[in-house]
């Protein structure tokens, strides 16, 4: 398995890619979010006083590249429609799929994808290990540990070629913390993986996200075979 970190340059900030209509779109979700959510408790309350920072700009990291056009993304474990809604505000020309087995959420994330407009989200009502779709990425945030999200992904994926500046299929996941524990077990289960590990306090430029990462897992390429 080979691990690499990339740094990210100063002065990136996921809200100057974004429309002002979509940033409109993200603050009627963040509206709805925190209506929805201290009566479903969709995420932890004592967040919802800061939507923008604890959950919208931490969800926005994923943009850093882009996904491209026509892409089917599937989110494990989507809670609070996090990361699937503002994948879906910030990038209206691809699918994406929210699976969550707590039908309280579903039923919310589903009132929220429609208030919003957004006819490229499909929320799921099942277990992630019985969802039957297929997906070229597949992404989550504080819903499983890094090799059973990548069985999950493995399962469902599909090859996508994309540009260069895009993001490869594969797995992206926000963690946080110690994460050698996790990387040993993912090495265990697969050790042709390459894991790439952007930190979110640079790539983000604030101090909360210290310790905190965007994961971006990818099956290694085939090697090239002899020269004849």
């Amino acid at each position: 398995m080979r691990v690499s970190r990339e740094t990210p340059p100063a002065g990136w900030s996921p809200w100057a890619q974004l429309t002002p209509a979509q940033q409109k779109q993200l603050e009627r979700y963040a509206q709805l979010l925190q209506q929805l959510g201290r009566r479903h408790n969709l995420v932890s309350r004592e967040t919802l006083s800061d939507v923008h920072r604890r959950h919208l700009l931490h969800c926005l990291a994923l943009m850093w590249r882009p996904l491209p056009p026509g892409s089917v993304v599937v989110d494990w474990g989507t809670g609070g429609g996090l990361p699937a809604i503002p994948l879906a505000i910030a990038f209206p020309e691809i699918v994406v799929h929210a699976v969550d087995a707590v039908q309280k959420k579903v039923l919310a994330v589903r009132t929220m994808a429609r208030r919003l407009g957004l006819t490229h989200l499909q929320v799921h009502h099942t277990r992630a290990e019985c969802w039957k779709g297929a997906a070229h990425y597949s992404v989550s945030r504080a819903t499983a540990s890094l090799a059973t999200l990548w069985a999950w992904h493995r399962r469902v994926a599909r090859p996508l070629i994309t540009p260069s500046d895009a993001w490869k299929p594969g797995l992206l996941v926000l963690k946080g913390g110690d994460l050698s524990e996790e990387l040993a077990a993912l090495e265990q289960l697969d050790p042709t993986v390459h894991v790439t590990l952007l930190p979110l306090d640079r790539l983000l430029d604030d101090p909360f996200f210290t310790a905190k990462y965007l994961v971006h897992i990818a099956t290694e390429p085939e090697p090239d075979g002899p020269v004849r």
